[in-house]
């Protein structure tokens, strides 16, 4: 296709074969062509380049879901920037981590956060993005397009922050070779097609919708059918032109109890993906239930892209497994001794090309969790059958999975343990029906204190992003612990366990 590494260059070299088709269509209009892709982010990256940034410098972006914003994210690669999309839940002292750490040339947000975020800045330029289209980042757009940078597949592509179990985030070096190794073997993998329609119904800020989704849709030359939240029935009612869907459970779910699921309704579409969180086996047989289709689960993280799927064609589809190693990919078990083990469980590692390059200004970090042999560890629990079928089992740091969305207890648990009144807390993970798993908090008093459910969550709402806001608060006399002090997570999850029904 290109010498050019950089991925936007694969990516312009099958919109050329793609021709007049049209790329993103939103309430039935198309919002972008394959044939204005080279245009319109041509002149787009030239705007960044006239607002200072240079090959190299980070670009951070906090905007709404729009076809405006998968274009500034085009251009940005054009350019041979380095992308870091953020959460639009995130608040301003989150923020101001970011805008720290990152040290970006430009940074986007909404028209409605310019003020706030112009307060967090030290150095930069602030424009602005609608999701109407509108804002400051569209204005002086130059006449003549900037061509697209020459890129090594080591030049960073990307930086997305995931959040620690220290309480920091960490930011997740991705690569033009880590992003197009990953995008070429789903394409292949998974059978994308030119003549493919994907319902993109997933935020544009994290690996999920902004990189295995967008990816596989620009390199197939297929056109994206655009929802900026979820509405089932408008999904559903798009089933009879699209052809690929990508969700997280939660979506799945709600699709399930949805009206006027069918096999009929469904009879157009021929690859239905979850990921980002563990698909429970229920929900996997309901949906096939109503639809005559079995869901495709696939396993992958912030630091890696994909690493595992379940066969498209030519295999079984096991539900409560991650399927198979993607091709070019390595895993390995190591148990709790430290040691090799063949099956697990234990602590699954992973190598590739598609393993990121460390996470940003962290050496140490970064020489924790990828050894010397280049195996990244996932710090997921994992065992792995004789055909190489894998299947996780637990998540060896406590990590929540909430709607799809990655909640580490330890950060909520510090900004709890900061609130007037609180001795201690523990956050934890217990089931619910809708967003698999809810976040939960059990907090002890300092004697003589009046805390409660309502005062604590009230205190949250402008400390942390809402997704990682409890949903209920216990109040407890004591936490439980073993005979180290430690406490016991797990007689927590145990005791909650019924608490969402």
């Amino acid at each position: 296709m290109t010498d050019n590494a950089n991925i936007f260059a694969h990516f312009l070299a099958a919109a050329a074969l793609a021709g007049d088709k049209p790329f993103i269509v939103e309430d039935g209009r198309t919002a972008i062509a394959f044939a204005d892709l080279d245009d319109r982010t041509g002149r787009l990256a030239a705007r960044l380049r006239a607002l200072g940034a240079k090959v190299g410098d980070r670009i951070v972006v906090q905007v709404e879901k729009s076809p405006e914003n998968v274009l500034l994210y085009l251009a940005a690669e054009r350019a041979g920037l380095v992308y870091v999309p953020l959460n639009t839940a995130y608040t301003s002292a989150e923020l101001a981590y970011f805008l720290g750490d990152a040290e970006p040339a430009v940074v986007v947000c909404r028209p409605s956060d310019e003020a706030a975020v112009r307060g967090l800045m030290t150095a930069g330029r602030l424009v602005t993005l609608g999701v109407d289209g509108s804002g400051s980042l569209l204005d002086d757009i130059p006449a003549e397009p900037l061509p697209v940078v020459e890129r090594a597949a080591t030049d960073l592509a990307a930086i997305l922050y995931t959040s620690g179990t220290t309480g920091r985030s960490k930011g997740a070096m991705l690569t033009h070779g880590n992003l197009l190794s990953n995008a070429l073997t789903l394409k292949d993998l998974w059978g994308w097609r030119p003549d493919d329609v994907l319902i993109h119904i997933l935020p544009i800020y994290h690996v999920h919708g902004l990189f295995v989704a967008l990816h596989g849709a620009l390199l197939a030359g297929a056109t994206v059918l655009f929802h900026r939240g979820f509405d089932p029935a408008a999904v559903i009612a798009d089933f009879a032109r699209g052809s690929v869907l990508m969700g997280v459970p939660t979506h799945y779910t709600r699709l399930t109890a949805a009206p006027g699921l069918s096999p009929a309704v469904c009879a157009n579409m021929r690859l239905f993906l979850s990921g980002s969180a563990p698909l429970l086996a229920e929900a996997h047989r309901c949906f096939e239930e109503k639809t005559g289709q079995r869901i495709l689960e696939r396993y992958g993280m912030t630091e890696t892209g994909m690493i595992t799927s379940n066969p498209y064609a030519g295999g079984v589809r096991v539900a409560g497994t991650v399927g198979y190693p993607l091709p070019g990919v390595e895993v390995r078990i190591r148990g709790d001794d430290g040691e090799l083990v063949s099956e697990g469980p234990g602590v699954l590692e992973v190598r590739g090309a598609n393993v990121f390059a460390g996470y940003w200004r962290m050496p140490e970090k970064t020489a924790q969790e990828i050894r010397e042999d280049g195996y990244f560890i996932t710090g997921d629990i994992a065992t792995q059958e004789p055909d190489g079928r894998v299947t996780l089992v637990g998540r060896a740091k406590d990590l929540i999975i909430s709607g799809g969305l990655n909640v580490y207890p330890k950060e909520i648990e510090e900004a709890i343990d900061a609130l007037p009144g609180v001795d201690e807390s523990a956050v934890i993970g217990v089931p619910h029906s809708d967003m698999g798993e809810g976040v939960v908090a059990v907090i002890v008093p300092q004697k003589g204190a009046t805390v409660t459910e309502d005062g604590v969550r009230a205190a949250l709402e402008s400390r942390l992003a809402r997704f990682k806001q409890p949903r209920r608060v216990i109040v407890a006399d004591a936490l439980p612990r073993n005979a180290m002090g430690k406490v016991q997570k797990a007689v927590l999850r145990a005791e909650y366990a019924g608490l969402f029904g």
